[in-house]
């Protein structure tokens, strides 16, 4: 979740008892593609739409959707008719989760007692419950140094891959190589990736990892080890990339502001801000090709990494099943940032949920990703968050003139001579030039997030879609067109210890990290009972005040 967030003002939020019934499900219809001006405005925060089921099809994929309501410690289990039909409840919060084929539940959960990280996606433990809602396993890392955050990939033999932060201090990142007038004060937080044993009932042993760190590339200082020509060595990591994560130095003013408004987490200083330059939100394996994928928004690009390694051939250039140790075996998002491109070359912007299209789907081994806020020309402000500023209205309303980002969803065959190797293409860059499969809405803005969100294909060829900002889920069969929509209408108050948001999430009160579609033959739900709870947890109504004809002050 970006750091770069602009005041804005909420109105009191009043939590009222409201139950609908759902609407039947009616045939696919060709629907309404409204046409913007530039004057029109569209909601960012969806916080006054009508939630609960929306439209429901005879086409839509029978199954049940996962998900953990905002600042909550609830994962909810809906059917499609939107009712919850099963929950699970922690002392923590949670923002993913997975549901495995024996119907165990292993969440990413936040931590209340850690001090060095201060962004969104926060997590520190990992824990395991079965179906019933017992804990099974609990896992914990994190300390001044890493922490788990945002996703997590279960692994064929058990085993989980976990993104951590791994934090250099103000002087290892000058040894790296980073321009002095770009480096916060507390260092930067690069990523690794870590492979977790659990041993089970209590803790893990980590018995691989990846790191960023080990895998630098930068022109700025001759005198370090890792200086060299950065578009000679696309496979390493420019340490002096420009991050997209990184906002405008703010003051302790402006800090305990943010952090009032609910945008910022309690252990945010100013010393930290700027230092989350990556900010790793997505992990997935594929296990025909030993390979990890990761979305990385802060350089706007996508990594692909070898898995076969060792730990130690993971630290260097070559070993492992192709032969490049712990270098990108693969990269696409943004050529620029290995020196091949310009700007207009950019592909992904803020990416989330990047993933690879399972054996025996639609797509099988291409890769998908949520891109989340791509720029429109004709922009009169530099971004969402500017559009907020000084913004009462609890909607966050913006004229599309003023701000005309939009949200996709993409597909894409990595070209490849041989299975699993990929090299650059022409003028040295990794292709394609353009996805092989792009979903946006049919009106462009009606799907925009800019952050968070998450896409997956189903088996039978539809896409499942989160987006995120609003908390809003769609289904789209293999045409484009809406079959399923629902809206998230449950709030909660949960909070950490010191009064402060688990998650800075602002004003977006319904926001999701992102939610799964699992189809009524999943194993899990073998031999269970499915019914909706009775009764159904309360959906949370944003009251607004009284309409008064007094004229504005």
């Amino acid at each position: 979740m970006r750091t770069n967030f602009y005041a804005c003002s909420l109105l009191l939020l009043t939590l009222l008892s409201c139950k609908s019934e759902a609407p039947p499900k009616t045939d696919v219809a060709a629907l309404e593609v409204r046409e913007w001006k530039p004057e029109d405005v569209r909601s960012m925060s969806g916080a006054l739409a009508d939630r609960g089921l929306i439209y429901d099809s005879e086409e839509d994929t029978e199954g049940y959707v996962l998900y953990e309501p905002p600042t909550s410690t609830y994962t909810f289990l809906v059917d499609k008719n939107g009712e919850v039909v099963h929950q699970w409840q922690s002392d923590l919060n949670s923002m993913n989760s997975y549901l495995q084929p024996n119907g165990h539940l292993i969440r990413m959960e936040r931590d209340e007692d850690f001090t060095t990280f201060a962004a969104g996606g926060q997590s520190g433990r990992i824990k395991e419950y079965d179906w019933d809602g017992n804990l099974i396993w609990d896992f914990s890392y994190h300390s001044e140094t890493y922490l788990t955050h945002h996703d997590i990939e279960i692994l064929p033999n058990g085993n989980i891959l976990a993104i951590s932060y791994d934090a250099l201090s103000e002087e290892e990142t000058l040894n790296a190589g980073m321009d002095p007038k770009h480096i916060p004060k507390a260092g930067i937080w690069l990523d690794k990736i870590i492979e977790i044993e659990p041993t089970r009932p209590q803790g893990g042993n980590i018995v691989w990892e990846w790191r960023m760190q080990d895998h630098l590339i930068q022109d700025f200082d001759p005198e370090k080890k890792n200086y060299g020509v950065v578009s000679d060595h696309p496979r390493k990591i420019n340490i002096n990339i420009q991050s997209d994560e990184v906002g405008s130095p703010m003051t302790q003013e402006r800090l305990d502001q943010m952090k009032q408004m609910g945008f910022l987490t309690s252990n945010a200083t100013v010393d930290n801000r700027g230092s989350d330059i990556v900010h790793t939100n997505a992990v997935s394996y594929n296990p025909d090709l030993d390979q990890i994928v990761i979305s990385v928004p802060g350089y706007g690009e996508i990594f692909v990494i070898d898995h076969s390694t060792t730990t130690e051939e993971a630290r260097g250039d070559s070993g492992g099943r192709w032969g490049h140790g712990g270098d990108l075996l693969y990269r696409w998002g943004n050529p620029a940032n290995y020196g091949k491109g310009a700007e207009e070359d950019q592909q992904l912007y803020g990416q989330h949920d990047s993933k690879w299209i399972p054996e025996g789907y639609p797509g099988a081994g291409n890769l998908m990703v949520y891109n989340n806020d791509i720029p429109h020309p004709d922009n009169k402000l530099p971004n969402m968050w500017a559009s907020l500023a000084g913004k009462t209205d609890p909607e966050m309303n913006v004229a599309v003139g003023d701000v005309g980002n939009y949200s996709a969803v993409h597909e894409w065959s990595i070209p490849s001579e041989e299975t699993g190797v990929y090299e650059p293409g022409e003028e040295g860059v990794f292709g394609p030039a353009e996805p092989d499969w792009t979903y946006t809405a049919p009106d462009l803005y009606s799907m925009y997030s800019a952050f968070i969100s998450g896409a997956h294909r189903l088996r039978n060829g539809h896409t499942f879609i989160t987006q995120g900002m609003q908390g809003r889920l769609i289904e789209i069969d293999e045409n484009g067109k809406l079959v399923w929509e629902y809206w998230t209408p449950y709030k909660f108050d949960y909070t950490l210890p010191d009064g402060s948001p688990a998650q800075p999430t602002g004003p977006f009160i319904f926001g999701l990290f992102r939610a799964t579609l699992y189809p009524q033959d999943h194993p899990a739900f073998t031999g269970k009972t499915l019914s909706p709870l009775d009764p159904q947890p309360e959906p949370f109504v944003l009251e607004m005040p009284p309409a008064t004809d007094e004229p504005a002050q």
